[in-house]
């Protein structure tokens, strides 16, 4: 399987997302990929957000070597499932896919948690620092079910 985590500049959820799978597929030890990308090119080639850094730190993940890039169309070729972090990436997703969009790819992440509610993950970017955790919080939930879910694939 391969995962693609998205939301708008690359810098605060999706790595945190991108990190927090990729320790779930290595503790597993499944075969998966999982990488992450914004819809804007806001950030790219930067590491992500200090605080994003920071919290996943306290909870065992380096995320410190990661690098923002820009979602483009050939990502709907490239990953199984792209999850997004709200209904604005969504949109921006299928419209940057153009003709490759694939809506049964993309996901709203916390429709693995409430399931057809289609709630945002919130973005930290203007926050304070426990609105980092609080996020960090949702995406474990969040992608706890995604293993769960996967795995059990053959």
């Amino acid at each position: 399987m391969k995962f693609l985590m998205v939301c708008l500049g690359n810098i605060c959820r999706s790595p945190l997302a991108e990190g927090i799978l990729q320790k779930k597929i290595q503790e597993l030890k499944l075969d998966w990929q999982v990488d992450s990308a914004g819809t804007a090119g806001y950030h790219i080639g930067c590491k992500p957000h200090n605080l994003s850094q920071k919290v996943a730190k306290l909870n065992g993940i380096d995320i410190s070597q990661q690098q923002c890039r820009q979602f483009v169309k050939e990502d709907m070729l490239l990953f199984d499932k792209i999850y997004v972090m709200d209904k604005n990436n969504y949109a921006n997703v299928k419209d940057i896919s153009e003709e490759l969009w694939n809506e049964n790819k993309v996901e709203l992440l916390l429709n693995e948690i409430y399931p057809n509610k289609n709630l945002d993950v919130l973005d930290p970017w203007y926050g304070e620092e426990d609105g980092y955790h609080k996020v960090f919080e949702m995406i474990d939930k969040a992608c706890d079910v995604i293993v769960k879910k996967y795995s059990t694939i053959k």
